[in-house]
């Protein structure tokens, strides 16, 4: 029983580490930029590819970029909830 609880605070505590990281990440410019960033990030990325050749990984860096955009999304949300 007693390493359960050891178990769950420790993943806590790990949970807390990372939320503060993000939070930290986060706070260095707004939501907009941020999402702005990807969109430029990406576009030169996908314009390279003419240059760089096939890449077997495109696919998996699509789904990246969304995943970004869609967790920037949700914060903004958070951040109007306020």
């Amino acid at each position: 029983m007693k390493t359960h609880t050891n178990l769950s605070e420790s993943q806590d505590s790990r949970l807390l580490a990372y939320g503060l990281e993000v939070k930290e990440l986060l706070s260095m410019t707004n939501t907009e930029t941020w999402t702005n960033e990807l969109w430029t990030m990406f576009s030169g990325y996908m314009l390279a590819q003419n240059e760089l050749g096939y890449s077997p990984s495109i696919s998996k860096t699509f789904f990246t970029f969304r995943d970004l955009l869609l967790f920037f999304e949700k914060v903004e949300i958070i951040r109007n909830e306020k």
